[in-house]
């Protein structure tokens, strides 16, 4: 077990090596002017020099992943000389665990620097350099593949699998008994109540779903039991349980209560809030903290805590009725859906150019490809199929005439009642549940997080496995929770501005992040400069942060934040 624990480390060494080999006898093998008469000696110079710039980031780069692979073999190396010692529960420590999820992404951000470095050399370049510039790119991104399939298989040999689907069923359990604790209270009459009312203005079903999730986590958090107003908002009571189990299995709000401007009581027996309201950035209602108590299991878990945390809400929410179950099951049948599969979610006609820019399809299937490359590599693909959901018919036509080697699963007729003009209506509130709980399912997802259909059935897959923080691609922006998480990156390594662009970052320095650019930088502000600009993002790793949820209880419920808030004693 120990001789093939190490083997994959010692081919990811091996790769990184070639990889860095083959780029630097790429550098002094462009042609000369005596080659071609075509190419200019000072641009030839002016490129080469700044290809060996970018040389030296790319080799600095590759220092610290070569650093990170020996600790990692040499952790696990210890592990098992200690493995008599350990409990029975056989857990990976933190530092194990995040260190193999951070030499997955910085091998995703050192392919992202090489493929954006060489594209842009690309387009300024003559016919015979971009011919050498295309084979370079291709040879890369072979080893590339094969030195993600080799970090992504690490959790197969490391020996704890066991363990992270056992502890991601203890936690998952754990919270689910507190939700459902405190959406049934042991006295219906005497507890604490919140009424939650949602309104439809420019806000579709899949983005109200999401403000039932923010009510439930205030809910929770304020230790209230929570219920949907009846009637007069988009999305009332009555519709959710047309849909879904009961948010309280045993407690119904009373008919006749009386509701009067909150003046910040909090033992107020029910109070009412209008869910746009929770939309502020200040309100300390939002879910980008997760509970100081789980913080400690989740921090190995999971890759994405705050994801995990967000989904096991939806979890609980979505618990479909026998008749949305039915309308599941006989939709998996009719288009056979089978597994593997990677869902790809094409947004085209409400919001782009407003929230959402547009997206060729190709830009979707190249990161398709890409995850099945990787499979391939393992030997596990036969057939390449992908789920595809759309609210445009003519996607699944362009996706049938362009990847004829793709199986397409899906259902043209569910974007025609995804059109805006009828995307409230029964069967299309019904077709848009079908695209989100199958993309859940899939093995990878490939969207828009702009998207709230993308992002929850990102969140709800989160709930299906111990962790799938790292299977999916966003073509557009990074996970958000309706841009109201904070994000925040603690920098690791010491980066200095070179250029107008770049911001300068010391380690311990908190940075707010705007958002992952995909060429190997990010964007955001410097917490302790106040300066704003791009840093490299293999330099920095996600802070989790975390709320002593037991302090929330009576905390006050102000008007000044919510302003539309009402209560009844």
């Amino acid at each position: 077990m120990n001789q093939l624990c190490k083997r994959p480390y010692l081919v990811l060494f091996v790769k990184i090596a070639i990889l860095l080999s083959v780029y630097m006898t790429y550098l002094f093998c462009l042609p000369s002017k005596n080659e071609t008469s075509t190419i200019d000696t000072d641009l030839h110079k002016a490129k080469n020099k700044a290809l060996r710039e970018e040389l030296n980031e790319l080799y600095k780069t590759n220092a610290q992943l070569n650093t990170r692979l020996m600790d990692l073999n040499n952790r696990l190396s210890i592990q098992h000389e200690n493995k008599s010692s350990r409990n029975a529960s056989n857990a990976p420590t933190k530092e194990y665990e995040h260190l193999r999820r951070r030499i997955f992404l910085n091998t995703q951000e050192f392919w992202y620097r090489i493929y954006k470095t060489f594209s842009f050399q690309m387009r300024k370049s003559n016919d015979n350099v971009k011919d050498q510039i295309s084979k370079m790119i291709n040879m890369f991104r072979e080893h590339y593949t094969a030195l993600l399939r080799d970090v992504s298989n690490l959790a197969e040999v490391d020996g704890h699998s066991k363990w992270r689907i056992q502890e991601s069923r203890e936690l998952s359990d754990l919270v689910q008994n507190d939700i459902k604790q405190s959406q049934n209270p042991l006295n219906c009459d005497n507890a604490r109540k919140l009424v939650c009312r949602l309104f439809k203005y420019d806000c579709g079903y899949s983005c109200r779903l999401h403000h039932v999730v923010e009510c439930l986590i205030f809910a929770f958090i304020t230790k209230r039991t929570l219920f949907l107003n009846k009637s007069n908002g988009s999305f009332s009571e009555r519709e959710y349980e047309n849909l879904f189990l009961p948010l309280s299995d045993k407690c119904r709000l009373e008919d006749g209560y009386k509701l009067s401007i909150c003046s910040g009581n909090s033992s107020a027996r029910v109070v009412y809030i209008n869910a746009l309201k929770l939309h502020n950035k200040n309100s300390p209602y939002l879910p980008f903290e997760i509970p100081v108590e789980l913080a400690p299991r989740l921090n190995v878990l999971h890759g994405d805590p705050v994801v995990w945390w967000v989904g096991q809400f939806l979890k609980y929410i979505f618990r479909p009725l026998p008749n949305l179950s039915y309308a599941f099951e006989e939709y998996k049948n009719r288009v056979k859906f089978q597994k593997p599969i990677v869902g790809v979610q094409v947004r085209r006609t409400d919001k782009i150019n407003r929230e959402a820019s547009f997206h060729e399809l190709d830009e979707y299937m190249y990161h398709v490809e890409e995850y099945y490359k990787i499979e391939e590599f393992n030997g596990k693909v036969h057939k390449k199929r992908i789920y595809l959901a759309t609210d445009e018919p003519s996607v699944f036509y362009e996706a049938k005439l362009k990847y004829p080697e793709y199986e397409i699963i899906g259902d043209p007729e569910i974007p025609k009642s995804a059109s805006v003009t009828d995307r409230e209506k029964d069967n299309s509130i019904i077709n848009i549940n079908i695209d989100i709980y199958f993309l859940s399912l899939c093995d990878y997802l490939v969207c828009t997080f702009s998207s709230n259909i993308c992002r929850m059935a990102y969140e709800i897959m989160n709930s299906l496995h111990p962790d799938a923080s790292l299977r999916y691609t966003s073509v557009d922006e990074t996970y958000n929770y309706g841009h109201m998480i904070r994000r925040i990156n603690s920098v690791v390594i010491r980066h200095d501005a070179y250029g107008l662009e770049e911001i300068g970052i010391e380690v311990g320095d908190d940075v707010f992040d705007y958002d992952n650019l995909w060429n190997g930088f990010s964007r955001g502000i410097n917490l302790r400069t106040n300066i704003t600009g791009i840093y490299p993002t293999f330099k920095v790793t996600r802070k989790v942060e975390t709320s002593n949820f037991s302090n929330h209880p009576y905390m006050q419920i102000d008007q000044c934040i919510f302003n539309d808030t009402y209560s009844t004693n």
